[in-house]
Protein backbone atom coordinates (compact mmCIF):
# COMPACT_ATOMS: atom_id res chain seq x y z
CA UNK A 1 0.00 0.00 0.00
CA UNK A 2 1.10 3.53 -0.75
CA UNK A 3 1.49 6.05 1.48
CA UNK A 4 -1.30 7.50 0.48
CA UNK A 5 -3.52 5.43 0.19
CA UNK A 6 -2.97 4.27 4.01
CA UNK A 7 -3.16 8.21 4.89
CA UNK A 8 -6.93 8.03 3.62
CA UNK A 9 -7.42 4.76 4.92
CA UNK A 10 -6.84 6.33 8.40
CA UNK A 11 -8.78 9.21 7.61
CA UNK A 12 -11.78 7.28 6.53
CA UNK A 13 -11.61 4.89 9.46
CA UNK A 14 -11.40 8.02 11.88
CA UNK A 15 -13.80 9.64 10.06
CA UNK A 16 -16.36 6.26 10.73
CA UNK A 17 -15.14 5.78 13.96
CA UNK A 18 -16.38 9.66 14.56
CA UNK A 19 -19.58 9.38 12.87
CA UNK A 20 -20.89 6.00 14.90
CA UNK A 21 -19.79 7.56 18.47
CA UNK A 22 -21.43 11.16 17.52
CA UNK A 23 -24.73 9.18 15.95
CA UNK A 24 -24.98 7.34 18.97
CA UNK A 25 -24.32 10.40 21.25
CA UNK A 26 -26.86 12.54 19.33
CA UNK A 27 -29.48 9.83 19.14
CA UNK A 28 -31.47 10.63 22.36
CA UNK A 29 -31.86 14.13 20.87
CA UNK A 30 -33.33 12.93 18.41
CA UNK A 31 -36.21 11.95 19.86
CA UNK A 32 -36.83 14.11 23.22
CA UNK A 33 -39.39 12.07 24.07
CA UNK A 34 -37.31 8.99 24.53
CA UNK A 35 -34.89 10.71 26.92
CA UNK A 36 -34.21 9.86 30.40
CA UNK A 37 -32.46 12.78 31.80
CA UNK A 38 -30.99 11.88 35.43
CA UNK A 39 -31.56 13.27 38.68
CA UNK A 40 -29.47 15.33 39.58
CA UNK A 41 -31.19 17.36 42.22
CA UNK A 42 -32.73 15.56 45.91
CA UNK A 43 -35.55 17.11 47.95
CA UNK A 44 -34.26 19.86 50.18
CA UNK A 45 -36.11 21.06 53.56
CA UNK A 46 -36.61 24.62 52.95
CA UNK A 47 -36.96 25.07 56.64
CA UNK A 48 -34.14 23.29 57.88
CA UNK A 49 -31.18 23.07 55.16
CA UNK A 50 -28.27 25.24 55.08
CA UNK A 51 -27.55 27.84 52.16
CA UNK A 52 -24.85 25.68 50.38
CA UNK A 53 -27.37 22.44 50.86
CA UNK A 54 -30.17 24.76 48.84
CA UNK A 55 -28.36 26.13 46.20
CA UNK A 56 -26.89 22.39 45.38
CA UNK A 57 -30.58 21.04 45.66
CA UNK A 58 -32.77 24.25 43.89
CA UNK A 59 -32.32 24.15 40.21
CA UNK A 60 -31.44 27.77 39.34
CA UNK A 61 -30.70 29.04 42.68
CA UNK A 62 -27.36 30.25 43.56
CA UNK A 63 -25.48 30.77 47.07
CA UNK A 64 -26.60 34.49 47.23
CA UNK A 65 -30.53 33.28 46.60
CA UNK A 66 -29.81 30.13 48.66
CA UNK A 67 -28.32 33.10 51.47
CA UNK A 68 -31.55 35.20 50.82
CA UNK A 69 -34.30 32.20 51.43
CA UNK A 70 -32.31 31.24 54.89
CA UNK A 71 -31.79 35.11 55.78
CA UNK A 72 -35.84 35.43 55.06
CA UNK A 73 -36.31 32.05 56.99
CA UNK A 74 -34.73 33.43 59.99
CA UNK A 75 -36.43 36.44 60.18
CA UNK A 76 -39.94 35.54 59.26
CA UNK A 77 -39.83 32.05 60.86
CA UNK A 78 -40.33 28.94 58.81
CA UNK A 79 -41.95 28.51 55.09
CA UNK A 80 -45.74 27.52 55.63
CA UNK A 81 -45.82 26.65 51.45
CA UNK A 82 -43.76 26.54 48.57
CA UNK A 83 -45.12 29.45 47.07
CA UNK A 84 -44.10 31.59 50.25
CA UNK A 85 -40.25 31.45 48.54
CA UNK A 86 -41.78 33.60 45.75
CA UNK A 87 -41.47 36.37 49.27
CA UNK A 88 -37.46 35.64 48.79
CA UNK A 89 -35.98 38.11 45.78
CA UNK A 90 -34.56 35.82 43.31
CA UNK A 91 -37.40 33.72 43.70
CA UNK A 92 -40.17 33.37 41.27
CA UNK A 93 -42.46 31.11 39.89
CA UNK A 94 -40.40 29.40 37.26
CA UNK A 95 -37.84 29.00 39.75
CA UNK A 96 -40.61 26.98 41.57
CA UNK A 97 -41.99 25.21 38.51
CA UNK A 98 -37.99 23.98 37.89
CA UNK A 99 -37.99 22.52 41.41
CA UNK A 100 -41.70 21.60 41.76
CA UNK A 101 -40.60 17.47 43.96
CA UNK A 102 -37.77 18.92 45.41
CA UNK A 103 -38.88 21.45 48.03
CA UNK A 104 -39.71 20.26 51.22
CA UNK A 105 -41.20 22.03 54.23
CA UNK A 106 -40.49 19.36 56.54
Amino acid sequence: MKKSSKTRALIMASILVLLSSTAWAAEPLDNPATMVMPETHHPVNINEASAPQIAAALKGVGLKTAAAIVAYRRANGPFKTADSLMSVKGVGRQTLLKNTGVISLE
